[in-house]
C-alpha cells in the first residue's frame, strides 16, 4: 500500500477558477482538471523563473515529486491547447499559509477576512458577502 501522499505549500489559491477556449460555450466543452498545486508548479517554475530545486523548497516537496507534478501540469495544458478543451483549476493536496475568500461582488481574492477592504464594487462591505476558498483547520 502507497503512503499517503504530504500536502503541498501553496503561497496563494490561482486567481482564475480556470481557463476556456474563446468562442466555444462552456457548456460544448470538455474539461480538463489541472490541480492547484500543479498550478502551483508552473507558477513558480514558468512564471517566477525559480530553479527546480527553490520551486520544491517553496511547495515543501522534493525536487523529483516538484519533476513529475511539473510534468504532469504541462501534458494537462498541451492537451487542452492542442484538443481545444477547457481547463479547470482545483483539487489536489495543499495546503495554504492563511484563510483565503473570493468576495462575490467584485471576485478579488483576499488573504484573511482582516484584509477584506470596501471597494467600487463592494457597496456592502461585511463577510457576508465572501466565499472561503481556503479555510485553515482548527
Amino acid at each position: 500500500m502507497p503512503r499517503p501522499k504530504n500536502n503541498r505549500r501553496i503561497v496563494s489559491p490561482p486567481l482564475m477558477k480556470g481557463f476556456k477556449p474563446y468562442g466555444i460555450p462552456r457548456r460544448e466543452l470538455e474539461t480538463i482538471v489541472l490541480s492547484i498545486d500543479e498550478y502551483e508548479s508552473i507558477r513558480l517554475l514558468d512564471y517566477e523563473g525559480l530553479l527546480q530545486e527553490q520551486a520544491a523548497e517553496r511547495m515543501k516537496v522534493s525536487r523529483p515529486t516538484l519533476t513529475r507534478i511539473y510534468e504532469s501540469a504541462r501534458r494537462s495544458m498541451a492537451k487542452a491547447f492542442v484538443e481545444g478543451k477547457m481547463i479547470v483549476i482545483e483539487g489536489g493536496n495543499v495546503e495554504f499559509d492563511q484563510e483565503w475568500f473570493r468576495c462575490d461582488r467584485c471576485h478579488k481574492l483576499i488573504g484573511g477576512i482582516h484584509q477584506h477592504l470596501p471597494c467600487k464594487y463592494c457597496d456592502r462591505y461585511n463577510s457576508d458577502e465572501l466565499t472561503p476558498i481556503y479555510k485553515l483547520k482548527t
